[in-house]
């Protein structure tokens, strides 16, 4: 009998196999679903700054009602029912769920400036949540501002965070970076326990008939593993953080990748909207297969048993297989 178990953010799970942040944690019965197909933990939807903008602004309408600046100042934000579910509903729901099934709720908090967020952090840790995923979203387009300015401003959010809660933080990425090694270094100094590689930027389309700009989604596929892969792989050993692989992960097969190159879970959305909650079982089932076809008695025997902590110069590794990639077509 192989073990499956792993450590991440400080806690035990079971298994590697972990709900990643999606609209499957805002029911109740989705949440238990995902628990009975054996997940070992849910990291809710986000709650994002956005929201707790607006339950400002809200508050501020019924402060200063009849003046207008509250309405010109409203056009800057997403229009009221774009988020399904407020800050307030978003902590009962996370007491529901804390409530309905045993396996940890990590929450997650989507934006980057201090103030609210901070607010609501403690907020969530109040609501039992086990952990917080700090998803750092956000598109640069300001020419003034520096790739050092916004980086500053990333690491005093998770400083200040990390001063006023207890529990185990995960900061959620983009690859787009230009020293994500040293930018990584820092966040884990802040206070940040895990990385989360990576988040994934839904970008707009144009339609053509309206001239107007769209939303765009397309659910992953496991092409999209090998960039995550790679630098969780590059990270392992030298970063003193834990490491969840996100986007891509569909099959036992991704998990095996994932936790080989430094994860200790994998995160998992996807496959679970496109080919049902169950996929957990088979993914899970597969996984023991595997390891015993290969003779792995646990995770923590594979644990970045494929990552580059072993090699001296990653950089030049990373060069000559660029050149080798190029040479075989």
């Amino acid at each position: 009998m192989v073990d499956l178990s792993t450590t991440y953010l400080g806690l035990s799970l079971k298994n590697p196999v972990v709900a990643s942040a999606s609209p499957l944690s805002q029911k109740v019965e989705t949440a238990q679903q995902l628990e009975a197909a054996g997940i070992s933990a849910i990291v809710m939807y986000s709650l994002f700054e956005e929201q707790i903008i607006r339950e400002s602004l809200k508050l501020h309408e019924d402060l200063t009602r009849g003046t207008e600046q509250y309405w010109e100042s409203l056009s800057y934000f997403p229009e009221i029912g774009t988020f399904s579910l407020g800050p307030e509903l978003y902590l009962k729901q996370l007491g529901k769920l804390k409530n309905a099934i045993k396996v940890p709720v990590i929450g997650s908090l989507n934006g980057i400036s201090t103030g609210g967020w901070i607010e609501y952090s403690e907020k969530i840790e109040q609501a039992g949540a086990d952990a917080l995923e700090l998803n750092l979203y956000y598109l640069a387009t300001d020419p003034d501002l520096t790739a050092a300015e916004l980086e500053n401003r990333y690491i005093k959010l998770v400083s200040d965070i990390r001063k006023r809660v207890k529990f185990p933080l995960a900061v959620k990425l983009s690859p787009f970076f230009t020293a994500l090694p040293n930018f990584a270094r820092r966040l884990t100094e802040a206070g940040a326990n895990a990385l989360v590689l990576f988040n994934r930027f839904y970008q707009a389309d144009f339609n053509l008939e309206e001239l107007e700009v769209v939303p765009h989604l397309l659910l992953s596929n496991s092409n999209e593993l090998r960039l995550p892969l790679r630098w969780i792989a590059i990270l392992y050993g030298r970063i003193k953080a834990d490491f969840a692989l996100t986007s891509g992960v569909h099959t036992a097969e991704d998990v095996i990748k994932a936790v080989m190159a430094g994860a200790s879970v994998a995160l998992i959305t996807s496959e679970f909207l496109q080919n049902g909650i169950g996929q957990a079982s088979k993914i899970l089932a597969d996984l023991e297969v595997w390891m015993v076809e290969h003779e792995y008695k646990s995770i923590k025997q594979m644990l970045g048993s494929m990552s580059q902590q072993s090699v001296a110069e990653p950089a030049a590794f990373e060069r000559a297989n660029y050149i080798k990639v190029l040479s075989m077509y």
